[in-house]
């Protein structure tokens, strides 16, 4: 029995070292910068960018890798020490509760998963480990925590209400900051329209239909099937439209993006995506569906990716955003940056400044500039939330 507890005690212990040890090397090698900075923009740009009032993103998966938010990491793309460097009001927190192995923008199924091995890694709880809600739950319950533990400093926001007093917090201290709560692929609600109301009671207040792969709600992007919402996926989206939770269409199939066009009584959105316009992929949206979620008073939120955009450059970045700018116009552009979804980008979040200059060199005019960076967000979520 002394030796049988020896040997226990020698797994737990070499367990914790790897959950200390092993996650911040994957996510160094998952989540690349090409230059971390600091970045140097001209006078002008600099000056612009200092008197933004509200700089937001659509999209990150900074939850997904365990990191502590709160201080500044050497590695990854996005936490709240570095959006307060950087001058950014708020970040859309997005969860990510499987991924297939061989991740590809052509075609995946949904036999094989990368964050189960990577959750037990962590030293997740142990239900994170069997169950894709559970997973969702972890990083809603992580993200809260890190409001609670920021002294004031960071807010989770849930509603209108909560919103405008961060506004009005912050009008008077830059070194606030916020986010909410978003999920990539309705997966994580393992068939159980209940989730989707247990899933708003956690906090989320953002949801798309479908990741990688096809699941229970219809087809994705990257899927085999290239199918429309299925019935429970019409149940899904209605139930979160009576919610007011934000429908997000990025990685949905082009069939799911014409249901729920057809069918959502909300402003929908894409939170980071590029357009077909300038790089012919299945990831990104035809002329079609820009226009239809600009019609519905939605946003599309520009990633910094290159499977999205073609390249990393903040040229490449902006000339998406131009492009989508002369289709629809510019109040319906946001940035979507992906970070830390296992993506390389040129900067991190301290240099948004850099898309504040390389606008100015393509002609944005300082109202676009303002409403791309940030106001285009604000105006949607003051809108759009409960």
């Amino acid at each position: 029995m002394k030796k049988l507890a020896y040997v226990l005690g020698a797994l737990v212990l070499i367990y914790w070292l790897i959950t200390l040890i092993v996650p911040p090397i994957i996510d160094n090698q998952f989540n690349p910068v090409i230059d971390k900075g600091p970045y140097t923009v001209s006078d002008e740009a600099q000056t612009l960018f200092n008197n933004l009032d509200f700089v937001g993103d659509l999209h990150c998966d900074a939850l997904l890798w365990k990191r502590n938010l709160l201080k500044r990491n050497d590695h990854g793309q996005v936490d709240i020490a570095r959006m307060v460097e950087g001058n950014m009001a708020m970040q859309a927190f997005t969860i990510v509760s499987k991924s297939p192995k061989g991740q590809n923008m052509q075609e995946n199924t949904a036999e094989t998963d990368n964050i189960t091995s990577l959750v037990i890694v962590q030293g997740r709880g142990i239900d994170s480990w069997f169950s894709l809600y559970e997973r969702a739950i972890d990083q809603c319950e992580a993200l809260h925590d890190f409001a609670k533990k920021s002294d004031g400093k960071f807010v989770v926001v849930h509603d209108k209400a909560e919103f405008q007093a961060f506004l009005s917090a912050r009008s008077s201290n830059r070194l606030l900051a916020a986010g909410y709560l978003g999920v990539e692929g309705g997966h994580c609600l393992e068939g159980n329209l209940e989730n989707v109301d247990r899933l708003w009671e956690a906090g989320v207040r953002m949801m798309g239909p479908t990741h990688f792969f096809d699941n229970e709600l219809g087809g994705s992007a990257h899927g085999v099937s290239g199918a429309g919402l299925t019935d429970f996926g019409k149940q899904a989206v209605m139930r979160m439209n009576d919610l007011g939770m934000i429908i997000d269409v990025a990685h949905s199939s082009e069939a799911i993006v014409d249901d729920v066009l057809a069918m959502s009584t909300k402003p929908i959105l894409t939170s980071h995506t590029g357009v077909k316009g300038t790089l012919n992929s299945p990831r990104n949206l035809s002329d079609k569906h820009l226009k239809g979620i600009a019609a519905t008073g939605g946003l599309i939120g520009i990633a910094f990716f290159p499977e999205a955009i073609g390249g990393t450059s903040p040229e490449v970045i902006v000339k998406t955003m131009k492009y989508v700018k002369n289709l629809v116009g510019y109040e319906y552009v946001a940035l979507g940056s992906d970070y830390d979804g296992s993506v390389t980008t040129q900067f991190d979040c301290t240099g948004f400044n850099l898309l504040v200059e390389e606008m100015l060199n393509q002609g944005f005019t300082e109202e676009e500039i303002r409403g791309i960076m940030g106001e285009n967000m604000k105006r949607f979520l003051l809108k759009n939330l409960p």
